[in-house]
């Protein structure tokens, strides 16, 4: 959905810079020297379990939050020490969407409008358009609350870009709706790249970080990994990955045991994925569980996808 077209297709300057960043909380490093640069146009995901420091970053580059040391420009404007001009490059839109229930969709746009300061000669003609990629026209006099989560969320979209700004921070938007509304999300986002928008993303939907140019993998406040989808799951491409399918995934994720045949093991779904040390190791380990009368269906070995690439890095940093 994302391809290195939107890339060659325009100016390549980078739009966000974030060298050194670290926020302490008394002794407890949320985030922890994080640095990464990113492009015009370019869709960022920044991937990390619950705790990880996703949302910490997101408040520091937005002015929100005031870093412990470090440095971060965005559209070329220091975020600490001008955030007042940063905020009028970005826009913003968090899991709980920034929308008042109890006024009415024409309200909640109106409200925005006057946010951010558009000049009256371009009131209707922003009006239309947000109307147009939320796809909300004809539902203007219906108060907010009674829309439907995938019309809430292109509403808040269109609302936290209201004044066309250059850079856009959307921390896990799609949380929560069906897969039809983050498919239509998703091509609105793509447009939005294409037109030069540079897309900062947080979310939890590894299907949506293959959507994404670059992505960051960040876990107890340090970023792990970097790299295009297609590089991270290089990372795997030599090891071998097994997903297993079983009556009863419970008991045979209690029967493999972890050493230096078998490396890791984890739900997928409802069957077992397992990173061998070897071919021969899991066929070894195919033998021992129908010994131990584990019914197994099933035992092939797959393609590395970013959910095994996520999954193994956050195995590894937690076992150091």
């Amino acid at each position: 959905m994302c391809s290195d077209i939107i890339r060659t297709q325009i100016d390549m300057e980078e739009k966000i810079v974030v060298k050194g960043l670290k926020k302490h909380f008394g002794d407890f490093k949320a985030v922890d020297d994080v640095s990464f640069s990113i492009e015009k146009g370019e869709i960022f995901g920044f991937l990390g379990p619950n705790g990880a420091g996703k949302s910490t970053t997101i408040k520091m580059l937005t002015g929100l939050l005031l870093p412990t040391e470090g440095k971060a420009l965005i559209n070329g404007e220091s975020v600490f020490k001008d955030p007042e001009k940063v905020r009028e490059n970005i826009g913003y839109m968090a899991q709980k969407f920034s929308l008042y229930d109890d006024l009415k969709v024409q309200e909640n746009i109106d409200f925005y409008t006057g946010i951010y300061g558009i000049e009256r000669s371009l009131i209707k003609e922003r009006h239309d358009w947000i109307k147009e990629i939320s796809g909300i026209k004809g539902f203007e006099e219906r108060k907010t609350g009674d829309l439907s989560l995938g019309l809430k969320q292109r509403l808040a979209l269109g609302c936290a870009i209201m004044h066309k700004p250059p850079v856009l921070f959307l921390d896990e938007p799609t949380s929560g709706v069906d897969p039809v509304s983050r498919a239509r999300f998703w091509e609105t986002i793509n447009d939005l790249a294409h037109d030069g928008t540079t897309i900062f993303i947080t979310t939890h939907y590894m299907d949506e970080a293959d959507y994404c140019n670059r992505l960051s993998l960040i876990y107890n406040g340090k970023i792990i990994a970097n790299g295009s989808p297609g590089q991270l799951k290089e990372m795997l491409a030599d090891t071998p990955i097994f997903e297993i399918k079983t009556d009863d995934a419970v008991s045979l994720m209690k029967k493999i045991e972890l050493g230096k045949e078998i490396l890791e093991k984890y739900y997928f779904g409802q069957h077992v994925h397992i990173v061998a040390s070897s071919t021969e190791a899991a066929d070894d380990l195919r033998e021992s569980l129908i010994k131990v009368g584990i019914n197994i269906k099933s035992m092939d070995r797959i393609d590395a996808t970013l959910e095994n690439v996520f999954v193994s890095l956050v195995h590894r940093e937690r076992e150091k």
